[in-house]
């Protein structure tokens, strides 16, 4: 299949545009201009139902859908354009919109970024302490752009809030001076938008001897389910599978972090082809999601994405929880839902399928799995534990929040019990980089 791309300018010249009815091309038309809208023929031609678009999970996943802006949002901008207003006036309630929705969730730009050798490293984040975050310039686009994602502001063009970087010997240089550090995640974007001889170039470097102590890459991708011929026909594919089993061979761990949100992303055959390829590379390909309402919110759908990635050797890994970002409105479920839907799933897949560890939230200070709920002295609780933490300590800490049904994120929930905050707010996030100037900071969750 030959390549072909459409965005918000183009979206008309769509093939398929002619299923959609006039609302859901108007609501294309205007939310589009506030999030970003990207699509490839593949996810056209092979996995959307058009003859049910509006209720197709993969259509949903992919464009832009009325409700994904608050009502207040989507008729500013209606209105705007019904007025002829300027594109100076337009564009300048565009960027307060984009604002107003939390572009960089759960202290990104605040906590994220190391500073090394006196200068702050855009492209970088390092959260947690044994791993680092990469984003090569190359990779800041996807193949299509997921409706949910958290990383959104990636894709809008605006400089200012774009993890991107330019130099892959700065990456090379922390890492030598962060011995502590054992796995790198090259994400994006999606580093598989990349040619092989870009990546080739970053990936290479981290077989020097000085880097011995980077024993795992993680690539976080789409590409698997949204465009399987980047593995298969894709003039430099056999070059990125060799890729792949050079660092294996060379002893590196290589983990292809796989992004599906719902079964049928794994129905076609050029996806099942794909992933033979990928593992006969000797990497292992992980999968993680987040619950999202209208996409993947029901027992059934998760039962099935886990039964056929252990068929197709695909291990489950992460189940996340909407990040309250972008259109966090029109994704989002109380966390007792999440929980719910989590519990039943995993008790109807063998113990292959419940490798997959959830729900999580990725809130400020780490990674906050959602055990389950109980009564405890009277109170109603949420069981917390951390599952990954900026502090080390935190990691597998049990804690417990009031139980609340309505509670979609983390900053929902109040302590339980006499306390008047959880055990770690106000707590010093710790900073890693080596020849820093910064301070350690202070986070209120």
């Amino acid at each position: 299949m030959k390549y072909k791309v459409y965005t918000g300018h183009n979206y008309k010249s769509i093939p398929q545009i002619k299923y959609l009815d006039a609302d859901s091309l108007y609501a294309l038309d205007i939310v589009s201009r506030i999030l970003p809208f990207r699509v490839n023929n593949y996810v056209l031609d092979e996995l959307i139902d058009w003859q049910n678009y509006a209720t197709d999970p993969l259509f949903i996943l992919t464009f832009p859908q009325q409700d994904m802006l608050p009502k207040v949002y989507f008729q500013q901008i209606a209105r705007l354009l019904k007025n002829n207003a300027s594109k100076t006036e337009l564009a300048q309630q565009i960027y307060r919109i984009r604002m107003a929705l939390n572009p960089h969730p759960s202290g990104q730009t605040e906590y994220n970024i190391p500073v090394f050798n006196d200068e702050y490293l855009a492209g970088i984040q390092h959260k947690y302490n044994e791993t680092v975050l990469y984003f090569p310039k190359q990779g800041q686009t996807c193949h299509s752009y997921c409706t949910f994602c958290f990383r959104w502001a990636q894709f809008i063009g605006d400089k200012t809030l774009k993890f991107s970087a330019d130099s892959e010997q700065v990456l090379v240089d922390y890492l030598k001076a962060n011995t502590q550090v054992t796995d790198l995640l090259i994400t994006g974007g999606d580093p598989l938008v990349m040619k092989t001889h870009h990546l080739q170039n970053l990936l290479e470097r981290l077989l020097q001897p000085e880097l011995a102590h980077i024993t795992t890459i993680r690539i976080g991708s789409k590409a698997l389910t949204y465009w399987p011929y980047r593995f298969l026909t894709d003039s430099d594919a056999p070059q990125l599978l060799e890729l792949f089993s050079k660092l294996v061979q060379r002893g590196k761990h290589v983990a292809f972090m796989a992004h599906i949100n719902h079964w049928r992303e794994l129905s076609t055959e050029v996806v099942k082809q794909a992933v033979t390829k990928i593992k006969n590379t000797g990497v292992i390909i992980r999968s993680q999601a987040p619950i999202l309402a209208n996409i993947n919110n029901s027992v059934d759908d998760w039962i099935k994405l886990w039964k056929k990635q252990v068929e197709l050797g695909i291990v489950p890994y992460y189940v996340f929880v909407e990040r309250d970002t972008g259109a966090k409105n029109y994704f989002e479920l109380p966390l007792f839902e999440a929980l719910t839907i989590y519990q039943s799933s995993i008790q109807n897949v063998s113990g292959l399928g419940r490798t997959a560890r959830g729900p999580i939230m990725s809130a400020t200070t780490g990674k906050i799995e959602i055990l389950g709920r109980k009564t405890l002295a009277g109170v109603d609780c949420f069981i917390l534990r951390y599952m990954q933490a900026r502090i080390p300590s935190y990691v597998g800490k049990i804690f417990f929040a009031k139980f609340d049904g309505n509670a979609t994120w983390f900053d929902h929930l109040e302590p339980a019990f006499s306390e008047d905050k959880h055990f770690f707010q106000n707590e010093t996030i710790p900073d890693f980089s080596p020849n820093s100037n910064n301070s350690n900071v202070e986070v209120s969750v």
